[in-house]
C-alpha cells in the first residue's frame, strides 16, 4: 500500500452541497481551520500545531482543484508555523514575562513587506501563467502573497497582520466558491469574522502592553529622579 492508496480516503466524497461534492479533506481543513484561527484570535500556543494539521489538509484539497500557489504555500506555512511556534515562546525578550506582546508593525517591516508582497505577486502569477494550468494565476498569486506577509505579522504578534487576513479573505472567499469549493469558501467567510474578533483582541492585548511599557517608564524616570 502506498501514500496515495492511504490518501484516498480522505478524497472520498461526505456530502454534497449545491450538486457539488464535499471531501473528507474539506470538512476537516474547515473545522481545523477554523480552530486554529480562533485560537489565534486568543493569542493561544496550540494554534501552531492545529495549524500545521490544517496545512496538510489543504495541500490535498488545493491540489486536487489546481490552486498550486495554496498548495505550495501550505508548505511554507509548516515552516513558518516552527518559526511562529518558537517565537511565540522565546522571543518576548526582557520584560514580557516570557511571551512575544502583541505590537504594531513598523514603518521599515511595511516597507519590506509591500515591496516583497508585491515582487511576488508578479513572480507567482508568471509562474502559474506560465508552468501550470491554473486559470486564476493572478488571485491565487495575490493571495498568496498576502497570506505569507500576513503570517510572518502573525509570528512576530503585529496587530496589522489581520488587516492583511482580512484583505485575503475577502478575496479568497469569491475565488474559492468559482472552484467550487463552497464549504471551503464558508470556512473563509468565518475566518473574516474571526479575523475581526483577532484584530479587536489583539488591539486591546497592544494597547495593555502600552500601558504597562508607559507604566514602566514612569516608575523608572521617578526613581531616577533625586
Amino acid at each position: 500500500m502506498n501514500l496515495a492508496d492511504l490518501l484516498d480516503p480522505l478524497r472520498q466524497p461526505l456530502f454534497t452541497v449545491l450538486d457539488t461534492p464535499v471531501s473528507w479533506t474539506e470538512v476537516l481543513g474547515f473545522g481545523s481551520g477554523a480552530l486554529c484561527v480562533w485560537l489565534v484570535a486568543r493569542q493561544h500556543l496550540a494554534n501552531w500545531p492545529v495549524g500545521i494539521a490544517n496545512n496538510l489538509l489543504f495541500i490535498l484539497l488545493f491540489g486536487q482543484a489546481g490552486l498550486y500557489a495554496d498548495a505550495g504555500l501550505q508548505i511554507v506555512f509548516i515552516t513558518l508555523a516552527a518559526y511562529g511556534w518558537w517565537t511565540w515562546t522565546h522571543g518576548g525578550g526582557p520584560g514580557s514575562d516570557g511571551g512575544l506582546p502583541v505590537r504594531r508593525t513598523s514603518r521599515t517591516e511595511w516597507i519590506g513587506l509591500l515591496a516583497a508582497g508585491v515582487m511576488g505577486t508578479a513572480a507567482i502569477t508568471l509562474l502559474l501563467d506560465r508552468a501550470t494550468d491554473s486559470t486564476v494565476p493572478f488571485w491565487d498569486a495575490l493571495t498568496t502573497a498576502l497570506s505569507l506577509m500576513a503570517t510572518y505579522g502573525q509570528c512576530r504578534k503585529r496587530l496589522e497582520s489581520w488587516w492583511l487576513w482580512i484583505a485575503a479573505d475577502l478575496i479568497y472567499i469569491p475565488l474559492y466558491a468559482h472552484k467550487q469549493l463552497y464549504l471551503t469558501s464558508l470556512l473563509y467567510t468565518g475566518f473574516l469574522a474571526l479575523c475581526v474578533l483577532g484584530l479587536r483582541n489583539w488591539s486591546r492585548s497592544a494597547a495593555e502592553h502600552r500601558a504597562r511599557a508607559d507604566a514602566a517608564t514612569e516608575t523608572e524616570t521617578a526613581g531616577a529622579t533625586p
